[in-house]
Formats: C-alpha cells, structure tokens, sequence
C-alpha cells in the first residue's frame, strides 16, 4: 500500500513594494548605531492588502521582516470593476484620505505612498486625496481603514434584507 503524496500548497503569489526605508541612530557612549526601518505594503492584486513594518541592522533583512509582517495583517477589500464602490474616508491618527470612484480609463489619481496600497489591492482607477498627515505610516494605514469600510452591493441588499435590484432603484 502506497502512502499520499503531500503536495507542498505554496503561498499564493504576493506583489510587495517598499513605501519607506528610513535610517535611524541610537546614541551610545560608544557612538552612534545605525539601523534600518522598513514600511512595505503586499498585495495579491486581487482584493488583498497588507502592509509591514521591519526593523533590522541591514536594509534587505529590514525588508524581509516588513514582508513577513505584511503577510500577516492582509486584509480582504471590496473590489469593483477595478475601482472603489463608492466614496470613503479613513483616518488613522492624524493621517486622513479620502478615496473616490474614477470612471474606466482615468488611472490611479493618489499620491505615493496611498498609490502603493491602492495598487497593490488591485484598484485601476481611482481618485485619492491625503489630508492630515503626510506620514507614510499614518497615511497606509488610513487607506487600509478606508478600503475596509468599503461595502459592495451583495453585503448592503444582504444588510438591509432586499434584493440587488431594490438597492440601486430605492424603489
């Protein structure tokens, strides 16, 4: 009798990019310690979004850590015809954005740092608008606060207990 073979399931392919890589020094008596600090956000591109924070001596170990972590906090996101489904602010901290629906053909209006995470969640066109704070930190995790309170059509007809028809006529 023969034993199952055990497929090895693989990870599912993940885009990352790296929003922030900043040096940092500690003062000792000695002088001063370099160190690095990583802010990466991963994406399936499908729906799926995280974001990492590592902390390392090397720049490529920070790296790897930030991606580690990032995997960890994926998100699953609402995702419609390669736009939002309707108008949302998030805020995390003093970071604030606003994110719109853009019509076909319009791209990814955001900047940097929001335009890393719409990217990787999959999004072709959308407007975004940073309002608080400019820090990449703040501002990634406030587009992610927004992109989870996005509700597609199916979860509001379901909430309000209507049909799909219902929730666009208001009849």
């Amino acid at each position: 009798m023969s034993t199952p073979i055990k497929v090895n399931q693989a990870e599912p392919e993940y885009k990352e990019k790296l929003v922030n890589l900043s040096r940092v020094a500690k003062v000792t008596k000695g002088g001063r310690t370099f160190s690095f600090s990583a802010l990466v956000v991963v994406g399936d591109g499908n729906g799926k979004v995280g974001h990492g924070l590592g902390k390392a001596l090397d720049v490529s170990e920070s790296i790897q850590k930030a991606v580690q972590d990032a995997k960890k906090n994926m998100v699953q996101i609402v995702l419609h015809k390669g736009t939002v489904p309707h108008e949302q602010k998030g805020k995390y901290g003093a970071g604030k954005v606003l994110i719109k629906p853009a019509a076909d053909g319009t791209g990814l209006i955001a900047g940097g740092t929001m335009r890393a995470v719409l990217e990787m969640a999959g999004y072709h066109n959308v407007q975004g608008k940073s309002q608080g704070s400019s820090n990449p930190h703040n501002v990634v995790k406030a587009t992610i606060d927004a992109l989870s309170k996005m509700r597609g059509a199916n979860e509001v007809a379901k909430e309000r207990g209507v049909s799909l028809s219902k929730v666009f006529d208001g009849k």
